[in-house]
């Protein structure tokens, strides 16, 4: 039987997700795209996660690729299947999450048509139910095809997620997740924007994002200052970028990522003395990239003010939060 020559590499890291995986790897092995690979990687699941990957690598040898390896994370895991993808693109499915059949179809043939080289589509929070919670609309307006020089805003205002997105594999020479981190899509996905010229577009809503209920209590600690570390060192990158004149887009990436992403963590943070030391860090980030409380509160995303596009509640939240965090690091300044 010849085999088809591989398009699409689909790398989906898994770790203790048995609940979950069977639904994921279905909605990946159903897609409408034939050439595709499945590239399966076990980071050491102490459950049945493994039962189940095997059971698909029976029913489905040319597609499914089943790994298995020491636990070392999610960058980790992702790695080791990048290393191993054959495939002319490389997208990512987190175990829990599922697709759409057609994902991607669409998604690479925008790629062919428009020689882009990373292509995005709109993605969607849903519950353990399969109920829509959020749709995750990432360029609103935007046409099919964008260059990136011409449209830099676009840089500064989608979501970095890795999994909405279809990568040119050639932009993963010499660059991988960095292992031991926290938001590690933050720090490596600008990156590989950074190095592209053409972003395609689909505003299909193809990439269904699980919001598990036992997730949404997770313990916020010190880990979060993982997000500013990753700001910074895309600060550097795009510093030497061939985008480095471009300095508003440089500069809303890092109020967007580097304070609302940061102070949304904030707000779960019980631990006093570890919501204090990420104030004072926070604080720290403002001073260096000279960004003020005024460039913070104007700040607008695909056009808007982004305060007043938020549900009255996180409006709130950020307003106080921000000001807070002035009245917080004061105070420890005096005890100084």
């Amino acid at each position: 039987m010849q085999h088809l020559e591989i398009k699409v590499s689909v790398i989906v890291p898994v770790y203790n997700v048995e609940l979950y995986l069977e639904k994921c790897l279905l909605s990946l092995v159903h897609q409408t795209l034939q050439d595709v690979e499945i590239i399966v990687v076990n980071d050491g699941s102490k459950d049945h996660s493994q039962q189940i990957i095997e059971k698909f690598q029976q029913e489905y040898p040319e597609k499914i690729f089943g790994f298995t390896k020491e636990n070392g994370g999610l960058s980790d895991a992702r790695n080791f299947g990048i290393d191993r993808a054959r495939g002319k693109y490389i997208g990512f499915v987190d175990s829990d999450d599922y697709v759409s059949e057609t994902m991607f179809e669409d998604m690479m043939n925008i790629a062919e048509k428009h020689q882009a080289e990373i292509t995005i589509c709109n993605l969607q929070k849903v519950d353990e139910r399969g109920n829509v919670t959020q749709k995750l609309t990432q360029l609103p307006g935007f046409p099919e095809k964008i260059i990136l020089e011409n449209n830099m805003s676009v840089f500064s205002d989608i979501s970095y997620f890795a999994c909405n997105k279809l990568f040119r594999r050639e932009l993963f020479n010499n660059r991988r997740f960095r292992k031991r981190i926290h938001f590690e899509d933050i720090e490596l996905i600008p990156q590989l924007f950074l190095a592209s010229d053409i972003i395609g577009f689909t505003p299909a809503y193809h990439y269904q994002y699980l919001e598990r209920s036992a997730s949404i209590s997770k313990t916020h600690t010190l880990k979060g200052l993982d997000i500013l570390k990753a700001v910074e060192t895309v600060t550097v990158k795009f510093d030497q970028s061939i985008y480095r004149d471009h300095k508003a887009a440089l500069k809303n990436f890092q109020i967007l990522e580097g304070v609302y992403t940061f102070l949304a963590y904030l707000a779960f943070v019980k631990n006093q003395a570890d919501y204090f030391r990420m104030s004072q860090e926070l604080d720290l980030f403002l001073g260096i990239n000279n960004i003020k409380t005024k460039d913070i509160l104007q700040y607008k995303r695909f056009g808007r003010n982004y305060l007043l596009s938020l549900p009255i509640g996180k409006k709130i939240y950020y307003v106080l939060s921000i000001f807070r965090l002035r009245r917080v690091v004061r105070m420890l300044t005096i005890k100084k």
